[in-house]
């Protein structure tokens, strides 16, 4: 059977598609709209419908609308309490099992609460408005899937177990912040929801804002600035940020200006704030860890599998893994709000009867024939050439420490460039944190990645799971690497890591086979493809523009290299 998902309705719309039980296509609007995240002026920033994105999804697959056997949509608006969250004081309905509200709950104290009413009718017109983006569609083939059972979904049907216990927290759903519970069979059970206002997400998402930081975005940016500080608001933390005892928790109203005073975005950050941001990600951590052990208690599973945006916080994950009851952890890689739609759909075709195959990789994305991309070069006017032997062609660049703009294959669904839409670069070369910060117009204080072949990951990374395919974990760099690779570790001696598989990447395993022969290093800087407020790279077109607006010394686009020296001669 053939299923559509689509999240349209906070931040980062997108749209999968999963074909008798398969992930076959899966992709973020802001890909092909080139808006980071979704993002309009506020209020309609939330509720952009990913059109190119879901359209895309099924030429791939060859499909049209009116062959869809369901269209899973990632929030139910029958589960919002409008008396509580909007003015316009909508009477509530009934709820779903497992995600109940409390009705002596205080109103939602979130930013977008007067927007509540007008997002909420949104959501309930959205099979017309989907039927209108993709002509053909019935209407009546539109389900409602509950948001946070959709990024369940992602996780605990996506996740290589069969059984597993899982862990969805973010900012927000409809009425709950957070969902523990177990998959069996495919079946979830709903063991704790937390109701709103209390949100570990919007938690963050106010020191992010404190912080200068744009929020429901730069997040990752309070975990990179936390290495630099101490914990020492932790105590008092604990008394405002607690676990009940039953699988929630409750976060109280904290004035984060008695820490540290507010930034505003591109004002420098001073000890008080790093501080801010350790004790804030401390807590987090301890938070996550109570609440994973609760659950393991419940379920006695040995596996955890994980989404929602905080589930992206890879400090706090590795934490769960090497501290926690768990065997091992596996991450949805589009934990964020765009995979709720890959998690829709799959909740759909489980309830189907579908037999859902685990994910095997993020390359969800388009992709061009060396035809075509040949001929975006040319009629772009760049000269270019075709190695023999591309990795080691790229190898041999990398090693004269030149950046290399890197653009393979099907691009990636989720935020973390995997070698698809990557720029490359020499780990052994200090300088290099902070020159591709600069070439992406980044804060200096944020660490870049190692990539690195699987077989040798071992001998130079420890603590974290290996193999790390995702990066989504930070593993601790061995001191004798240390000075070896100092553009890859950060200020706390860590490293967020990917793992390269000679099986399932075998040219990028021939390009690190390649540097290392010239380097003695197994290792290279990567980090995505894009530069300050726009999206990652996705079309040909797109890498064109980052090449030709950015510092970048060579482009490997397909099996073509383009050098900048020669551009700018031609």
């Amino acid at each position: 059977m053939r299923f559509l998902g689509i999240n349209a309705i906070f931040h980062d719309p997108a749209a999968a598609l999963v074909v008798d039980g398969e992930v076959v296509a899966a992709a973020e609007e802001e890909r092909f709209s080139r808006r980071k995240h979704g993002k309009r002026p506020v209020p309609f920033s939330a509720w952009e419908l990913p059109e190119q994105a879901a359209a895309w999804c099924l030429s791939q697959a060859g499909l049209r609308p009116e062959d869809l056997d369901g269209v899973a949509y990632s929030y139910d608006p029958e589960l919002v309490r409008l008396d509580q969250q909007s003015p316009a004081g909508f009477g509530p309905p009934a709820a779903a099992p497992g995600l109940a509200w409390d009705a002596a709950m205080p109103p939602d104290p979130t930013a977008e609460v007067c927007w509540e009413g007008l997002r909420t009718t949104y959501a309930r017109r959205a099979p017309a408005f989907l039927a209108t983006a993709l002509p053909g569609l019935d209407t009546a083939q539109v389900r409602f899937v509950p948001h946070h059972v959709a990024h369940a979904a992602s996780a605990g049907l996506a996740a290589p177990y069969r059984d597993s216990a899982v862990l969805v927290c973010d900012g927000r759903g409809e009425a709950v912040s957070h969902l523990a519970g177990h998959y069996r069979g495919g079946d979830l059970a709903v063991l704790a929801a937390q109701q709103l206002p209390h949100s570990l997400g919007l938690m963050y998402e106010e020191v992010t804002e404190h912080l200068g930081f744009l929020r429901s975005s730069d997040e990752y940016k309070v975990m990179a600035l936390a290495s630099y500080g101490e914990p020492r608001h932790l105590g008092e933390l604990r008394e405002r940020v607690y676990t009940t005892g039953d699988g929630g928790f409750r976060v109280e109203a904290v004035d984060w200006g008695q820490y540290a005073k507010a930034l505003r975005r591109g004002e420098s950050w001073t000890a008080d704030h790093a501080d801010l941001a350790a004790s804030v990600q401390a807590r987090l951590e301890e938070v996550l860890l109570e609440l994973a052990r609760w659950l393991h208690e419940r379920t006695g599973e040995r596996y955890l599998t994980m989404a929602g945006g905080v589930a992206l916080n890879c400090v706090a994950n590795t934490r769960l893994l090497t501290e926690g009851p768990f065997q091992d952890i596996w991450v949805q890689p589009a934990a964020g709000d765009s995979g709720t739609a890959l998690g829709g759909a799959l909740h759909l075709a489980h309830l189907h009867g579908d037999a859902v195959v685990p994910m095997t990789g993020t390359d969800l994305g388009r992709e061009w024939t060396d035809d075509e991309l040949a001929a975006w070069l040319t009629s772009a006017g760049v000269p270019y050439t075709r190695p023999e032997d591309l990795g080691d062609a790229v190898a041999a660049e990398l090693a004269a420490d030149r950046i290399v703009a890197w653009f393979q294959g099907r691009s990636e669904y989720g935020p973390r460039a995997l070698g698809r839409r990557s720029l490359l670069a020499h780990p052994g070369r200090p300088g290099n944190t902070e020159r591709l910060n600069a070439v992406k117009g980044r804060e200096q204080f944020r660490p870049i990645a190692p990539m690195v072949l699987a077989d040798r990951a071992h001998e130079i990374f420890e603590r974290g799971p290996l193999p790390s395919p995702y990066m989504l974990f930070v593993h601790d760099v061995r001191p004798e690497w240390r000075d070896r690779i100092p553009a890859v570790v950060h200020v706390d001696g860590t490293a967020r890591v990917q793992t390269v598989d000679h099986g399932a990447e075998p040219l990028l395993a021939r390009l690190l086979e390649a540097f290392q022969a010239r380097t003695g290093l197994p290792v290279v800087v990567n980090t995505s493809l894009n530069t300050a407020g726009r999206p990652i790279v996705d079309d040909p077109r797109d890498a064109l523009e980052c090449f030709g607006s950015a510092p970048v010394d060579v482009l490997a686009i397909g099996p073509y290299l383009v050098r900048r020296g020669e551009v700018l001669r031609s």
